[in-house]
């Protein structure tokens, strides 16, 4: 019977990999700056597999981005800054603190807290108030729009500075006028356009361009959807779809490059149709 390895196994691995007279040569020549591309592949890998619903390779993911965590840790405790350890624990009593439904007594061994009758809203709030809370001892933040981390992905980065603004007021009334400028600012788009007369046009169209994307993730705010789980998905729809169409076209023996618009048109909703069946 195989052995099934253990968290503190994968540390003596991460250990050993970064040894260094016996270690691995490349792993030995990463520092903290060079692994964050492959922390940010692999946590989009994690989200591909959820959202394709391969459940069989989720594990695989989710290792993969556990080892771009011990590696940050090793790298830390080389340069005696932090260990594996210290993100436990630092994040056990975060949860802790941050649970005070669950855990009243602020420990771990705390009996079960009153949570009944607590909704999903009323999580969250408090959720804010201690974190604020946790801030209070730092600097009083000179906007509201602070600790926002400006490497984030362009639209999951739009809705956070959407929702800090909206938290002090800053935001529209209702539903209804967010639809119309989404389609106010697409009409700025199209102007923008119409009007470019060489490259030097091209920034006003990249900026109106700009502006309908994020009034689009402001919507998506207000509908309680993910903007970029909704595009994901509709990435993953679209390369079915299409993916289909080369497949039917194939059998038919046509070729799909050099066909007009309305036989591509054509083969898009058989496509679409027969895709969206299967699904």
């Amino acid at each position: 019977m195989s052995r099934t390895y253990s968290m503190e196994d994968l540390l003596a691995l991460m250990a050993r990999l970064r040894d260094p007279q016996q270690g691995c040569p490349w792993d030995l020549e990463q520092d903290f700056r060079s692994i964050v591309p492959h922390t940010i592949e692999e946590t989009y890998e994690v989200a591909d597999a959820i959202e394709r619903g391969d459940f069989d390779h989720l594990p695989d993911e989710l290792g993969d981005l556990l080892f771009q965590v011990v590696f940050y840790a090793q790298l830390a405790r080389e340069e005696g800054r932090f260990g594996f350890s210290d993100l436990v624990d630092g994040v056990t009593r975060k949860m802790i603190r941050r649970h005070p439904h669950i855990f009243p007594d602020g420990t771990l061994d705390s009996h079960p807290g009153d949570a009944d009758g607590m909704t999903e809203a009323d999580v969250r709030v408090n959720w804010d108030r201690i974190k604020a809370e946790e801030k209070g001892a730092e600097a009083t933040p000179a906007s509201a729009l602070d600790d926002v981390t400006p490497g984030l992905p362009a639209f999951q980065r739009a809705a956070k500075l959407q929702k800090r603004a909206s938290k002090v007021g800053f935001d529209w009334p209702e539903t209804g006028m967010v639809f119309d400028k989404l389609h106010e600012e697409a009409d700025e788009l199209r102007t923008a356009w119409q009007e470019q007369s060489g490259p030097e046009d091209r920034d006003a169209v990249e900026d109106e361009l700009g502006d309908l994307l994020f009034v689009a993730v402001n919507l998506s705010r207000f509908l309680g959807v993910d903007a970029e789980q909704a595009l994901r998905r509709a990435n993953l729809k679209f390369e079915r779809r299409f993916r289909c169409m080369e497949a039917q076209l194939e059998d038919a023996g046509e070729k799909l490059k050099g066909r007009d618009i309305e036989t591509l048109e054509a083969a898009w909703q058989r496509a679409k149709k027969a895709s969206d069946a299967d699904s």
